[in-house]
């Protein structure tokens, strides 16, 4: 099997239906699936001839733009191995990444930080030029064979590539029931960016999986403008991380015939934001679960709302446990599991055999996650078994907050976690005893880390709060100094 060949089947049957659309507030950029599938498959052809071979790896510097998806699809239908990255990284992060997976190129926009590494770049223009060239065939694979690479930050601090194989994608299929209720007939409205591993995965790849269209919001438009375009273009389901939906609800707008609900993921829902989608809209919002090593896999659906106060139900087809100390199924509180024989399980962090094994217990891939089940079989999640932060959906180890912060010399002793500000939302916050001044740190960290890395808050003290084998006790630091009480 090939993923990008079963994103792409089904579209064979309605060639002309739109596929996707850029919206912006004058004309749209359309696709439809045949010309989609074209620009893949001339992609893949394009990619070849500059020199990859099947199992190279693909280093993606890509902007916000429908290239990115057309660049990952196209890599993957060639054999060859993308790795998608935020554009948003800095040059010493990118070289990180770079160092740890040895790409054979790198495709980059204009504008984007790139890593002091040896691969050729080949310019994201040039790629315009591959989407007419004559289509390529897929490679064949196999489903365990490695497909693509994504990077999540581990509670070390330092990045980890996790590998996905070809048969990822029919983990996907799990969710068109388990959370969307998707149908070929719909129009989703993903409001992420191209370049973000969500809007990639739920707004573009399964829409087209079903031949399904997917509608993508241009450059520049702010959430407060999204449901204008949802109306305008008919838009049946929304997807988007809660703080836009938040956004969204403070402008003033009605709903749409046609609109069925919303889709959420990325940070935890705030129960009073779906009750206040529900009174806006007359529709629900379904919340979803996952992490890099696993397609979402826990979700509320329209066939199967969460109860408030939950994250769901295990989707169809998934295994899921609550696991206790001893590696016992419990309806907890526990650890959150998944058994190893979901198709949506990483095959491993790249060249890191231990630290995979360190992720299972027996048959069950541990999500460092705690949860409890309620009466009603519904699952409750509990918050993180570590001291992973979240900021605005996406996760941060302190680690690497910690370690750029403490390259300056007067930061003196250094903590980070994120400190709750209202329901649902967090920001993070540094704490530092030396004498440098905090907008002397800022500027550090706007050097050396991503935006949504970068702490928001500075508190200087005079020590740091530590637990009695002497570990920084963030939890302490994270409940004296958090924000969202008086």
């Amino acid at each position: 099997m090939n993923l990008a060949e079963h994103v792409l089947k089904a579209g064979l049957a309605c060639p002309d239906r739109l596929a996707m659309s850029v919206l912006g507030l004058g004309r749209a950029d359309r696709w439809s699936h045949a010309r989609l599938r074209q620009a893949v498959l001339g992609t893949a052809t394009g990619l070849r001839e500059a020199g990859l071979t099947p199992g190279d790896r693909l280093l993606m510097r890509l902007g916000n733009s429908p290239t990115f998806p057309i660049a990952y699809l196209g890599a993957i239908a060639a054999g060859i191995v993308p790795v998608p990255t935020s554009a948003m990284l800095t040059a010493p992060e990118i070289g990180k990444i770079a160092a740890a997976i040895r790409p054979a190129m790198i495709v980059a926009d204009k504008g984007i930080a790139l890593p002091d590494h040896p691969a050729p770049i080949l310019p994201a223009t040039a790629l315009a030029g591959y989407e007419s060239l004559p289509p390529a065939d897929f490679a064949d694979q196999e489903p365990d064979d490695l497909a693509y690479i994504v990077f999540t930050s581990g509670t070390s601090g330092q990045p980890r590539a996790v590998c996905h194989a070809h048969r990822a994608i029919l983990a996907r299929q799990m969710m068109f029931q388990g959370w969307y209720g998707l149908t070929p007939q719909d129009r989703l409205l993903h409001a992420g960016a191209f370049n973000w591993t969500f809007t990639l995965g739920t707004g573009l790849m399964d829409p087209w999986t079903l031949g399904a269209t997917a509608l993508i919001p241009a450059e520049r438009i702010t959430p407060e403008q999204i449901p204008l375009l949802a109306s305008r273009h008919g838009a049946t389901l929304i997807a988007a991380a809660p703080g836009v939906f938040r956004r969204m609800l403070r402008a003033d707008w009605q709903p749409w015939p046609g609109l069925r609900h919303g889709l959420t993921a990325g940070e935890r829902l705030d129960p009073g934001l779906r009750r206040a989608w529900q009174a806006r809209t007359g529709t629900d919002l379904h919340e979803a679960m996952g992490m890099s090593e696993c397609s979402t896999f826990l979700s509320g659906s329209p066939a199967r709302p969460a109860p408030e106060g939950t994250a769901g139900f295990a989707q169809p087809g998934r295994r899921l446990a609550i696991l206790d100390e001893a590696g016992v199924e419990t309806a907890g509180p526990g650890t959150l599991a998944v058994h190893r024989s979901d198709p949506g399980l990483f095959l491993g962090y790249l060249d890191q055999p231990e630290e995979t094994a360190g992720k299972f217990l027996g048959d069950w891939f541990l999500t460092g996650d705690l949860a409890e089940t309620t009466p009603e079989g519904a699952i409750r999640t509990l918050g993180r078994a570590d001291d992973m932060m979240n900021a605005g959906g996406f996760r941060v180890a302190p680690g690497e907050v910690e370690d750029a912060l403490a390259a300056h010399p007067e930061v003196g002793e250094v903590a980070a976690t994120d400190l709750p500000v209202g329901p649902g939302s967090s920001v993070i916050a540094a704490f530092w005893t030396g004498p440098a001044p905090a907008e002397t740190l800022r500027d550090h960290a706007e050097a050396r880390l991503a935006r949504y890395k970068q702490p928001r808050a500075y508190i200087h003290l005079s020590a740091l709060p530590r637990t009695p084998t002497g570990k920084i006790n963030r939890r302490a630091l994270r409940e004296q100094y958090r924000k969202d009480q008086p």
